[in-house]
């Protein structure tokens, strides 16, 4: 019993059972107690007797404090890291009315989902903004995170693909937390994971498929596509991972041949949440859309023509196919996908290609300056990225800790560092010191190679859809669909409904020789 009657409004509302509903379950099971029941579930081999110590209960305002007081240790530090997380402005307006807003963080996909089209349309307009960044026919709404995203593409091109080799390559390029999520997939689906340089270590002719890293970790930018020729002449495909803003700038995948694109969204708009989580984007080509992972928003139109949104090709799901689905219901990030979506819509084509140019401009000064010092860069070509050669590795992340700045350890003489959209001209100098080169001179040559410079359009106005029932319609090169919802949701399903018990009255009668469809 706590002195502390706050304390114990505090437990009632956040701890479910009542004393009396523990009594009840507790002779429900038939046992005396909670210690009884402990003993008899928990093995005595696995069990510490030691309690933590914790303190006494806390009041709700208590609790806070403590942790404020907590929390004030920490020392923040900026970070250049990259690797697939990027320091990101979350604009205000998606901050207090998406993240913040619980009418959206709360909610989850269900799985009679045509009531909700305010949010199928914002993941609509996600699927239109990736796969118009990637250069591909059409995306889902959204994948767990990049590693896995990676993964997922492995058994994708598998069941797709009419090869009957077990070996997937993977580019030594892609960043090592996606080669070690691809290996630990391939192991229970025997698949024989091949780590190297697409250049000099691909045989095509020897694996179903390859993963290619574009951006490379180390920031290394290279043409893909003589390696995803030669994969498709030997009859494998190809995916690629890369990065939606470098895609502003940069030849996309899908321009170069890939059959998969994938990647991480955490850098439009969502903050680093100490690593996550963060949406994973899929995109790929229309002839592998019933073997895609995660979930589709699809535009479609009700009995009185009026279109609305829901979700498409719903086979794949666990709660459908069973053991042979693809997806599951947690393979999306739902609100995170709304934000990154929100962010493209709210910077347009030309505010994100201002943001990328930018941080291309400082990554380029940052490599002029090292060069100028002396120091050799690992690549000749970036976006974003550059590996630098240094005398102590340890060293140069000492000194830059002592600025409150963490950077890249990639060996013991090769530092990386990773510029993003909150990077400043006064940051660039305090990275150039680091290093121990003279402060940056605007102008620096690109480091984007000759040739691949994006030259298609993104974003452009929506193009109407064609056909009646379009829930992956084919769309021009850089264009994308953004359906208006129907004005009373309730209408659509009431609708489909109809539609439903109608054919099933007509098959009944006899007027249909097949059963109707199943509907979405």
């Amino acid at each position: 019993m706590t002195s502390n009657p706050s304390a114990a409004s505090f437990v009632d509302r956040h701890i479910g059972p009542s004393s009396t509903d523990v009594e009840a379950m507790l002779g429900a099971i038939g046992v005396d107690s909670l210690d009884e029941l402990i003993d008899a579930a928990v093995p005595e081999i696995i069990r510490s007797h030691r309690l933590p110590d914790v303190g006494g209960p806390l009041s709700e305002t208590e609790a806070l404090a403590a942790l404020r007081k907590r929390a004030a240790k920490n020392e923040v530090f900026t970070s250049f890291i990259g690797m697939g997380y990027y320091g990101t402005v979350t604009p205000g307006v998606i901050q207090r009315n998406i993240l913040e807003n619980p009418g959206w963080y709360t909610a989850y996909t269900p799985y009679q989902p045509e009531i909700s089209q305010g949010r199928l349309e914002a993941l609509l307009n996600y699927q239109t903004v990736v796969s118009d960044l990637t250069g591909l026919d059409l995306a889902n709404a959204s994948l767990l995170d990049e590693a896995t995203a990676a993964a997922e593409a492995m058994t994708l091109l598998k069941r797709v693909g009419k090869s009957e080799n077990m070996s997937f390559f993977v580019d030594d390029g892609c960043h090592p937390q996606t080669i070690e999520v691809v290996n630990t997939r391939a192991t229970p689906l025997g698949f024989t994971v091949v780590v190297g340089d697409p250049e000099t270590d691909l045989e095509p002719g020897s694996v179903f498929g390859a993963l290619l890293q574009y951006p490379g970790t180390t920031g290394r930018v290279r043409d893909l596509r003589p390696t995803i020729d030669a994969l498709h002449a030997a009859g494998a495909l190809a995916a690629v991972a890369t990065d939606l803003l470098a895609c502003t700038l940069l030849t996309p995948p899908g321009e170069m041949g890939a059959d998969v694109a994938i990647g991480s969204t955490q850098r439009f708009g969502v903050p680093m949440m100490f690593g996550g989580p963060h949406a994973a984007f899929m995109s790929t080509r229309h002839d592998y859309r019933r073997s895609m992972p995660g979930r589709l928003v699809g535009v479609s139109v009700d009995g009185a023509g009026r279109q609305g949104l829901r979700l498409t090709l719903q086979t794949r799901e666990q709660h459908i196919r069973r053991d042979r689905a693809t997806s599951n219901i947690c393979t999306a990030q739902v609100l995170l996908a709304v934000m990154a979506g929100m962010y493209a819509v709210y910077h347009g084509p030309d505010g994100l290609t201002t943001i990328a140019e930018a941080v291309h401009a400082r990554t380029s000064m940052l490599a002029q300056a090292v060069t100028a010092a002396g120091l050799e860069l690992v690549n000749d070509t970036w976006f974003d990225t550059i590996a630098v050669r240094v005398a102590d590795a340890e060293e140069t992340l000492a000194k830059a800790r002592h600025r409150k700045i963490n950077l890249r350890q990639i060996d013991a003489r090769t530092v990386g560092v990773s510029v993003d959209e909150t990077t400043t001209d006064t940051y660039v100098a305090a990275l150039c010191e680091i290093l121990g080169a003279a402060s940056p001179e605007p102008g620096a040559p690109s480091g984007i190679p000759d040739g691949m410079r994006r030259g298609s359009a993104f974003l452009e106005p929506p193009v109407p859809v064609r056909d009646r029932d379009a829930p992956l319609p084919a769309k021009a090169p850089g264009q994308g669909h953004r359906p208006r919802p129907v004005d009373d949701p309730a209408r659509l399903v009431h609708d489909e409904a109809e539609r439903v018990r109608r054919d099933a009255a007509d098959h009944m009668a006899g007027v249909r020789k097949h059963p109707p469809l199943r509907p979405a």
